[in-house]
């Protein structure tokens, strides 16, 4: 079994291509069964530092040896080497260095860069210079009005940091979406220096969530979202690094948004690496509480490079949302890749005389010169967390289906727009179109999660056909869809992967094409003038979003050219060995209702707003008419009528009452935010700002939304707890009991730990203190802004003295912490 679990990970490496020269680190992943504990006893049995679970990998650790170099360009030898060996160790990998690359479009070399500040200009959202040519079709103005700001969802930047004390951000910061990978701790704060390095994640963090009407800066597109960061590009980038950090409380966290990824050089092929495709596929399963984690990834800037994204494992997933960029006249920006893995885009820089982005700056400035494919996947995440307001129960696969469906070519220039077999307009440069903010929180709310996904998988023969300079190879497969298998069955299609088997003495002068059934021809990949690899593609998987919707059955043909761009030896012939076709989809059609199947989904409709739009900035939709839900699922009605025909009226009612409501649905379970009236069959509107609640009154909550507090004396939901009372639940303020309910871990109350232990915030559990305190804040270490106590009251809130041989020590974030003397 072990050898098995060893050949499985072993076999993921092939499917990118290493860097010439590989950089070994001094930190390895290794997978042990029997718990943390005997994690702990085989580190230090090898001379290895634990140093805890990779993010939601189960059974993966994340180990750390101090004595061995911290960069070699081979892997080192030594007694720690034969942890290798050890029959208690099921998988161990030596982490390499990735070379990550964040998709800011940096100057155009041929053009003077202008600095033109125009920071109240935000032409991407609304047009209110009346002589410009500015556009606004992504109408996140009419989303507003709509009265959907994000609230209640919670977006995290995977990049360099954030600056969480920014005045434009530190209202809507949350420490519980945030954490330091590279410093392994809990702020993700930049590292400043003299060039400003470490700026992007800050800029991103402003497109999402930028705090409105604060006289600063701009407004984010979901301007009540929370913002988090996962500091994870300032230092070595591996596999593990990776791997935390997509898997970063994915509970707790609705949408992941990455701008970076390989060098977009025009001659990289390289993705994620085994762990990281662990840690995205174990979001889309159990994030979100099931719903799945929603993945948003900038498509890459090597346009200049003829680079394609198609090489771009993160862009090229299916779990991920690649997004592209147009200039604001709709043309193609210099940078732009193209590829057949995008599904939208948003506007974003151009050449020298197109406007940019304006955002947040390090040091808490603002910039009007964001720029690239950067841009774009913050602004999508901005959307979606809107859509995700909207309607908190679709998926990761729904939110994938909503823009497919709402994205709008518009005036977006590109010569190879084709409408597909579905009636989907869709481009290589462009997705299906410009992402409309207000046409995905509309149709949101009225959204029934999509039938289950079902994959379907053809292997070719294996016989090995030349690809031969200057002529077309032409490899057709027939699918059923696995018609004779229902339980992998695909009709309705969504992604198709092919994954390939290439040798080739040159790949950048190979083009791959795969055409539908339907006759939709998508271009996998496109000649790359820099790419002089001789090691072709060693089970690459390409992916194509162009046959969405379309049906499944039929001929497949995947067309092969190769064009040499520089003289090659006649005999050395590319070789196709094997290609593999992936099929991704539904047996039913993911928009017709489907009658019972639907009463079973975990969607809920939410009516439209009726009477005049309020103004940008004011929600409106808590405030509607109180929207009904049936509580009981309509088939079991069904089903009591049909073993006990006296029980008919139950069953008129939950069928007339969704005839007569707007296709409102049938539940097992109230969502937050209503309270069930088991008299009615219904689920009814708690009172604005409770999440959870036993009826509709102003007292009678029992939890509030996400930047309200709990007031226990009223059991209400408020915007500031009243004089005397302390947060995160208004209780009157009492040292004994202050001491006795809480700790602080910086400034948030979390709950009671026993002595000798601490509240661990990336856990959410109770995790032990060094072994020299009696109580503690964090993990003792001289890195960390958390330290250890070895005091008996909490100094961060209360006031600061000595006492038993202790002393305070201000900390970089101007809290107060106690440490021995004879630890300094």
């Amino acid at each position: 079994m072990r050898f098995f679990v060893f050949f499985v990970l072993s076999t993921f490496s092939v499917c990118e291509t290493s860097p010439s020269r590989s950089v070994f680190t001094n930190h390895w992943a290794v997978r042990i069964t029997g718990g943390p504990e005997e994690a702990d006893k085989l580190a230090s049995k090898y001379g290895f530092t634990n140093l805890g679970q990779i993010g939601g990998l189960e059974d993966h650790y994340h180990f750390h040896h101090s004595r061995v170099v911290r960069r070699s360009t081979f892997a080192t030898r030594g007694t720690h080497s034969f942890i290798h060996m050890d029959p208690k160790v099921d998988w161990i990998q030596q982490q390499i260095v990735k070379s990550r690359v964040k998709r800011y479009a940096r100057s155009d070399p041929n053009f003077i860069y202008f600095n033109d500040p125009k920071w109240s200009n935000m032409w991407y959202i609304h047009c209110s210079d009346k002589n410009s040519r500015c556009r606004s079709e992504m109408n996140i103005l009419a989303a507003w009005q709509r009265g959907y700001t994000g609230r209640n969802v919670v977006v995290t930047i995977l990049d360099d940091g954030i600056e969480r004390n920014h005045p434009d951000l530190a209202q809507n910061y949350d420490q519980l979406a945030s954490y330091d990978v590279n410093g392994n701790d809990h702020d993700p704060t930049p590292r400043y220096d003299s060039s400003n390095e470490n700026k992007h994640g800050t800029r991103c963090a402003g497109e999402v969530a930028a705090v409105a009407n604060n006289s600063h800066c701009i407004v984010g597109i979901a301007y009540n979202a929370r913002i988090g960061g996962i500091r994870m590009l300032d230092g070595d980038v591996t596999d593990v690094v990776e791997a935390k950090s997509l898997g970063i409380r994915p509970d707790y966290i609705d949408i992941y948004s990455a701008s970076w990824g390989p060098d977009d050089d025009g001659k990289t092929v390289d993705g994620p690496g085994p762990l990281a495709k662990q840690a995205f596929e174990v979001g889309i399963k159990k994030g979100r509480k099931g719903l799945g984690s929603i993945f948003v990834w900038a498509s890459g800037n090597g346009g200049r490079q003829g680079d394609h994204c198609s090489c771009d494992g993160y862009t090229n997933s299916i779990y991920t949302i690649s997004v592209s960029s147009s200039t604001e006249n709709g043309n193609k920006p210099w940078y732009l890749e193209v590829c057949s893995s995008t599904l939208a885009t948003t506007y974003s820089s151009g050449e020298f005389y197109d406007r940019k982005i304006v955002t947040t700056d390090l040091r808490q400035r603002c910039t009007d010169g964001h720029t690239g494919t950067s841009v774009s996947a913050p602004m999508v995440a901005g959307v979606i967390a809107l859509a995700l307001e909207a309607n908190p129960l679709i998926t990761w696969r729904d939110v994938q289906h909503l823009l497919v469906k709402t994205s709008r070519p518009v005036h977006l220039k590109a010569n190879d727009w084709k409408t597909n077999a579905a009636g989907h307009k869709v481009s290589h440069l462009y997705g299906f179109g410009l992402v409309d903010a207000e046409a995905m929180v509309l149709e949101a709310k009225k959204w029934r999660s999509v039938p289950p996904q079902h994959i379907c998988t053809k292997i070719s023969d294996r016989r090995t056909r030349y690809i031969r300079p200057d002529q077309k190879l032409n490899a057709s497969m027939s699918s059923t869809g696995c018609s004779e298998q229902p339980e992998q069955q695909v009709v309705f299609l969504e992604h198709v992967v092919v994954r390939v088997l290439i040798v080739h003495p040159r790949r950048g002068d190979l083009e791959i094409s795969l055409i539908s059934p339907s006759g939709t021809r998508s271009q996998l990949l496109a000649k790359r003038l820099f790419d002089n690899s001789n090691e072709g593609f060693r089970n690459w998987e390409f992916m194509t979003v162009h046959c969405w919707g379309e049906r499944a059955e039929g001929t497949w043909t995947l067309e092969i050219s190769d064009s040499p761009s520089q003289l090659r030896n006649p005999e050395v012939l590319g070789k196709l060995k094997e290609w593999t076709l992936i099929l991704y989809g539904t047996v039913e059609h993911p928009y017709q209702s489907q009658g019972s199947q639907h009463s079973r989904s975990r969607m809920l409709e939410i009516p439209s707003i009726k009477g005049p739009e309020p103004s940008p900035g004011t929600p409106q939709h808590e405030d509607e008419e109180e929207e009904e839900f049936k509580m009981l699922f309509c088939i079991t009605a069904a089903v009591l009528f049909l073993s006990h025909p006296s029980n008919v009226l139950s069953f008129f009612l939950c069928f007339s009452s969704l005839l007569l409501s707007f296709h409102r649905t049938c539940v097992s379970h109230c969502p937050l935010g209503y309270f069930e009236n088991i008299e009615a069959r219904r689920c009814r509107r708690c009172h604005r700002g409770c999440e959870t609640c036993v009826g509709h009154g102003l007292n009678e909550c029992r939890s509030c939304r996400r930047g309200l507090y709990f007031y226990t004396e009223e059991n209400s939901c408020v915007e500031a707890c009243p004089t005397s009372y302390f947060k995160p639940h208004c209780i009157l303020f009492s040292l004994s009991l202050y001491l006795s309910c809480c700790s602080l871990a910086g400034m948030t109350c979390v709950p009671e730990c026993a002595n000798g232990t601490f509240f661990n915030l990336e856990e959410m559990k109770c995790s032990p203190c060094h072994i020299s305190c009696s109580t503690c804040t964090g993990p003792f270490t001289f890195t960390s802004a958390l330290f250890c106590l070895f005091c008996y009251v909490i100094f961060s809130c209360l006031m600061s003295f000595s006492t038993n041989g202790i002393f305070p020590v201000s900390s970089i974030d101007s809290s107060i912490y106690c440490v021995p003397y004879n630890t300094l």
